[in-house]
């Protein structure tokens, strides 16, 4: 047993259970946004992993208001909740894309249900500005708001393959506005882009560990049918990583991330629907438990973490 209760890493489980007294849920949103790299501002194919759902493929209809979509996120997570706080979680395409009316209108239906306790908000550092940081700021004063940055990689070349279309100097501006603002901020990793080394991750692993974050998401890379990397793939096969090297990369990187960072995510989990490759992180379970036991063989880490 570690300080973290029955993890080896400070989990976002356990954060929410430590700040609110029980369990927490997301309940991912679909609030009617779209994404600079989609409606031509940037580029209109969108980031080259991305689904047609704007990785929103978890959401309610966006053709329900937000206190519906809320509703029915508490029914589909009725028969496995054991409390009654959930997290609104604007997850599809980039949530601070849109007119300062309409993200007041969305962010306030969503605070205002009783059952919410806080907003994750998910967009690109590119599509925030003053005016978005000081309506977060308003909201942060009622009720729990951080922001999810997509950064995925530090490195330019890997950026520029998935299209991301913003540079460090953007993140790290959006980061420092936010930082002011007194918003959390938890950033997006992917785990196993196309030509990036295990040295080339744990750089990004460094380098984003050493910003003032709450939280890290690390995403394994799915391909997914339908998006640009699947095309991709299928002219170009790239090394896809088997379950044991991934526990080995995500424990390396682990290991290297500050006691104080959260972790929201260890792995993710695509559509199964969708999912192309690698078809063995469609299990959620499994993999799971075999990072946990191959945590348990890292008895020098879990040592140095532990209480």
């Amino acid at each position: 047993m570690t300080k973290w209760g029955d993890k080896p890493y400070y989990s976002l489980n356990y954060y929410l259970q430590q700040l609110y007294g029980e369990k927490v849920y997301k309940i991912a949103i679909d609030g009617g946004f779209t994404c600079p790299n989609r409606d031509g501002k940037i580029d209109t194919r969108g980031c080259i992993f991305c689904s047609s759902g704007g990785s929103g493929d978890f959401a309610s209809s966006a053709s329900l208001c937000v206190y519906d979509q809320i509703e029915e996120g508490k029914k589909r997570l009725a028969n496995k909740k054991s409390g009654n706080k959930y997290i609104a979680y604007f997850q599809a395409y980039t949530n601070t894309y849109a007119s300062l009316d309409h993200l007041k209108r969305v962010y306030s239906e969503a605070i205002s249900h009783e059952d919410i306790v806080g907003l994750s908000i998910a967009t690109r550092p590119d599509c925030i500005d003053d005016n978005i940081i000081n309506l977060l700021s308003s909201l942060n004063l009622h009720k729990k708001v951080w922001v999810e940055l997509g950064l995925q990689t530090m490195h330019s070349s890997s950026a520029k393959f998935i299209r991301r279309g913003y540079d460090l100097d953007c993140f790290e501006n959006a980061l420092d506005k936010l930082n002011k603002a007194n918003i959390d901020v938890v950033v997006h990793l992917i785990l196993g882009l196309p030509h990036e080394t295990k040295e080339d991750i744990l750089k990004t692993i460094k380098y984003t560990s050493s910003k003032n974050i709450h939280g890290l998401k690390l995403q394994l890379l799915h391909i997914l049918k339908g998006t640009d990397l699947a095309t991709y793939y299928q002219n170009n096969p790239f090394h896809i990583l088997t379950m044991d090297e991934y526990i080995d990369l995500l424990i390396s990187c682990i290991e290297l991330i500050p006691p104080n960072i959260v972790l929201h995510r260890i792995t993710g989990d695509g559509p199964k629907k969708l999912l192309l490759h690698p078809l063995w992180s469609g299990n959620k379970k499994v993999v799971l438990n075999s990072i946990m036991k191959q945590f348990k063989t890292r008895n020098t880490w879990q040592g140095k973490k532990s209480d």
